[in-house]
């Protein structure tokens, strides 16, 4: 079987993402040390780096850490799935949306399976606005459903003006 070119894409997106987030995550562990000191200033009060071990999922859902390894396996083939639909999608829009999930979910699955939490540092709850901490890994998922529901609108308005016009 060969591997389109736009297929080979998302797994580009996906290391891009993968490799970025493993690199800030080495940085703010060993050479910030933001274990140690637990929150580094930025631009007081919005943005800071904090510590924090996220041991669940979104909203603190299973945080005793009980399901670490169901939370790895699953998105773990979520990104095998993902990486599958990535080799029959024929959107630019829907290929980079792949890549940026596959690479996140992958980037928090390494930090479950080594660490047994994910490390999340950026902090933007200074704002009364947004009060979770999060990671590359998480920007890059969130970034990819954005982009996957907005491929999804833009291929659906699509087939409804192509029906459109083959009707008349």
């Amino acid at each position: 079987m060969k591997i389109s070119r736009l297929a080979v894409m998302a797994f580009v997106f996906a290391l891009i993402v993968l490799v970025l987030d493993q690199a800030t995550k080495a940085w703010v562990i060993s050479g910030l040390d933001l274990r140690e000191v637990s929150r580094v200033e930025i631009w007081p009060p919005i943005f800071n780096f904090s510590w924090v071990e996220n041991r669940g999922v979104s909203f603190g859902l299973f945080g005793d850490g009980s399901a670490r390894w169901f939370l790895s396996a699953f998105s773990i083939a979520v990104s095998g799935a993902l990486g599958w639909w990535a080799l029959r999608a024929d959107r630019r829009l829907l290929i980079t949306a792949i890549g940026l999930i596959m690479g996140g979910a992958l980037g928090n699955v390494i930090d479950r399976v080594r660490f047994g939490f994910v490390v999340d540092f950026l902090d933007f709850s200074g704002t009364g606005v947004f009060p979770w901490v999060f990671n590359v890994a998480d920007s890059a998922i969130t970034v990819g459903v954005v982009l996957l529901i907005l491929d999804s609108l833009l291929s659906e308005r699509a087939a409804k003006v192509g029906l459109a016009a083959e009707k008349s």
